[in-house]
């Protein structure tokens, strides 16, 4: 007899889990369906003007879309072989559902559902708490799940990181259109495009008053956009895509290494991590001390004050440049606000630093391997972008500072000085001005224009060829001149592959610079050609400083500049790399010959 319930217990286990994988497929396809309607649904309600349709359809919605998520999650419990790692692993998503549940099924005393009173209430007070979390909780956590199935495109890591770009300025031009993002319910397509891609390439450029142009939604949207493209959204998507159970493979971890740079196979999971845990702490503490520093800056209520110091920490960090006032931080409320300038030096430099540099130095793990081992020192690249990033900084304040004090006379020393720093900071990448940049002098404007070039450091927020690029150069240069046959930095020579990227970078560049600034003087033909350049080197930089000609640029010139901050973000080895193949075969060589250069 017991045998034969084994045997009847095992024929059931049989039939339940051999048709695992087909409920499995069908619950895939429902899912994206049901998410792409939430998705539909979230922005109907948030980017069109509220109706009773509307909110009867985000509340329909909601409840439907819990049913079916929560209906999901039981059935894959039910079907998995250890269903408690089941749950620990999908712990947010189960605690959300639960959460909810509780508000949907649970009746009161009156026989009516709490979820509805209380959805209710919070329509009426104009909080919507839930409703946002909700919809933010559902849409992170299925898109993060698609992150794992990065790998099944087979597609080459240049090529994702362009396409994931492609699709965040795609999506923030699409939302930004949106009658509820502006103040006159309209923005055309091409406006819409150049500000997404600024945002996304964390640029700066405006072609309209980010103040007074966009509502409170749009300037949401717009921070979005800066935090995506500032901490890159495949990190993004792949710290997420870490949760799951699929995200070890080797190939999956080559992938991140290939973005990351990484020396180790094993840094990437956790450089990902501290990536997003290292910027939201930043710029944690980045908003906290704005908001103490606006000085007699008036704001309608605590609320707004905190939204405008989130909001320019985010861009600060991320180095974007975008700011919510009008004149940026050149305004006369604002420009004398010394401490609220030293808070933004900070985050900028922090920002432009570079992920695996800030590891390197402040990570608690780095940190107790120097204590353990005092003989232990910093990466090679952390060094040359720390001395670097320090040498420009000071020389760039020297050079604004002699060439411009005359035009700040008047004001004390110490003013003088920070608004030096500030600018010779941000010039690099960041794109924040406190002082008029179309009434600078030519030799300030030029040695801008070279700083904007140089940049912040690698794998960090900023653009530019990169400190790191320009150190490599310079090095090579002297080394060649001197007659060496190696290119050494403390103590350590880096290989040839890694000099000719440098010139390759440096080369793609100027080329791309110069090619677009030859169109815009045909495009722009009333136009200085400093400006030209100026406006051309702070878009390919992902810098955002203006001489005030952005807004009056054609249509064609526009286009231009969307360009060049595109492949200024992306970078210009990758979009090569990206549009190109791999040789097959390097195991060959032709018969040598001579050139003359020089």
């Amino acid at each position: 007899m017991p045998s034969r319930l084994f045997k009847i217990r095992e024929k059931i286990n049989l039939r339940i889990f051999s048709s695992k994988n087909f409920v499995a497929q069908v619950f895939h396809v429902l899912s994206f369906f049901v998410l792409s309607f939430v998705i539909g649904v979230a922005i109907y309600y948030y980017g069109f003007p509220k109706t009773d349709i509307s909110l009867r359809l985000t509340e329909r919605t909601m409840v439907f879309s819990l049913i079916f998520f929560s209906l999901r999650y039981i059935i894959f419990v039910f079907y998995d072989f250890h269903p408690l790692e089941f749950i620990k692993q999908n712990k947010i998503e189960g605690g959300t559902l639960l959460f909810f549940l509780f508000y949907i099924i649970c009746p009161t005393l009156f026989n009516r559902l709490i979820f509805r009173d209380v959805f209710n209430d919070l329509i009426n007070n104009h909080s919507l708490l839930l409703l946002q979390f909700y919809f933010i909780v559902i849409i992170v956590v299925e898109l993060g799940k698609s992150g794992s199935k990065i790998t099944a495109l087979n597609l080459k890591p240049a090529t994702l990181l362009v396409l994931s770009f492609l699709l965040l300025i795609g999506t923030g031009t699409g939302l930004l259109m949106l009658p509820e993002m502006t103040v006159l319910h309209h923005f055309n397509f091409l406006n819409s495009l150049f500000t997404a891609t600024s945002a996304s390439c964390v640029t700066g450029l405006i072609v309209v008053d980010t103040a007074t142009f966009f509502t409170l939604k749009g300037k949401l949207v717009i921070m979005m956009l800066i935090q995506l493209g500032g901490i890159n959204i495949i990190s993004f998507a792949t710290f997420f895509a870490t949760f799951s159970k699929s995200s070890g493979s080797i190939k999956y971890q080559s992938l991140i290494k290939e973005f990351l740079s990484t020396e180790r196979l094993s840094d990437s999971k956790s450089i990902l991590r501290s990536i997003v845990e290292f910027s939201l702490l930043m710029e944690t503490i980045g908003a906290f001390f704005l908001y103490f520093s606006w000085g007699n800056v008036h704001f309608d209520s605590w609320k707004t004050q905190l939204f405008n110091s989130v909001f320019h920490a985010v861009s600060a960090f991320n180095n974007a440049g975008f700011s919510t006032f009008s004149d940026n931080l050149a305004g006369s409320g604002v420009r004398n606000l010394y401490g609220l300038q030293i808070v933004i030096i900070f985050l900028i430099f922090f920002g432009g630093f570079g992920f695996v540099a800030m590891q390197d130095v402040f990570s608690i793990k780095s940190i107790r391997r120097r204590i353990k081992n005092p003989w232990r020192r910093l990466n090679t690249g952390t060094k040359i972008t720390l001395y670097m990033s320090l040498f420009l900084i000071s020389l760039g304040t020297i050079v604004f500072y002699i060439l411009q004090k005359d035009s700040m006379a008047g004001d004390p020393w110490y003013q003088v000085a920070i608004t030096s720093v500030f600018q010779s900071v941000t010039t690099r990448t960041a794109g924040f001005n406190t002082v008029d940049i179309g009434r600078l002098s030519a030799p300030v404007l030029l040695f801008f224009i070279f700083l904007m070039f140089v940049g912040a450091g690698p794998g960090s927020t900023g653009g530019g060829i990169k400190v790191t690029t320009f150190a490599v150069i310079i090095k090579s240069a002297i080394a060649t001149i001197k007659g060496e046959k190696t290119v050494v930095f403390f103590k350590r020579t880096l290989p040839f592959s890694t000099i000719d990227k440098a010139y390759s970078i440096a080369l793609f560049s100027i080329s791309m610079i110069f090619i677009s600034t030859f169109f815009l003087t045909i495009t722009e033909p009333g136009v200085n050609l400093l400006k030209l350049f100026f406006e051309e080197f702070s878009a390919f930089g992902t810098v955002g400083l203006s001489m005030g000609i952005t807004a009056s640029l054609s249509a064609a010139g526009k286009a231009i500049i969307i360009t060049s901050m595109f492949v200024g973000r992306i970078g210009t080895l990758t979009m090569a790399m990206a549009l190109s193949t791999r040789v097959i075969s390097t195991n060959f060589r032709y018969a040598e010959t001579s050139l003359m250069v020089g």
